[in-house]
């Protein structure tokens, strides 16, 4: 039986994360395509609980940004130790965005008399 999952960075363009001064850290998820990023908001699976889990902060600090007009998904949270902190491991944030990178994603079923074919970033439909 085929796998039907995948995971966030094999369908987005690019995933990051950035300082957002030294008590608050932001993630980017960049997508190409409106139905990918309509896709991935719909699947539920970037939400407050999520990057609670990910990250071991409280589902209710999280705030989730869609910016449909750039298909991007911004996700703020308060960071676990203040940035340039003797406990502050990545003082710019730049190495966060790997647990969200690695998220499961359900794999979108393809049209109807869809083919798929192998790319660069993973399967696609043409």
């Amino acid at each position: 039986m085929p796998d039907h999952t995948t995971t966030l960075d094999a369908i987005a363009t690019q995933v990051r994360s950035k300082n957002a001064g030294p008590f608050w850290m932001t993630l980017d998820v960049f997508f190409t395509s409106d139905d990918e990023y309509r896709f991935v908001l719909e699947s539920l699976v970037i939400s407050p609980a999520a990057i609670g889990d990910l990250y071991q902060v409280d589902p209710a600090r999280v705030r989730i940004f869609e910016l449909a007009n750039l298909h991007v998904i911004k996700v703020s949270f308060p960071r676990n130790v203040v940035a340039g902190s003797f406990d502050d491991r990545d003082l710019h944030a730049g190495q966060q965005h790997v647990l969200l990178a690695g998220l499961t994603v359900p794999v979108r079923p393809a049209p109807p008399g869809a083919v798929m074919t192998e790319g660069s970033k993973g399967s696609k439909v043409e």
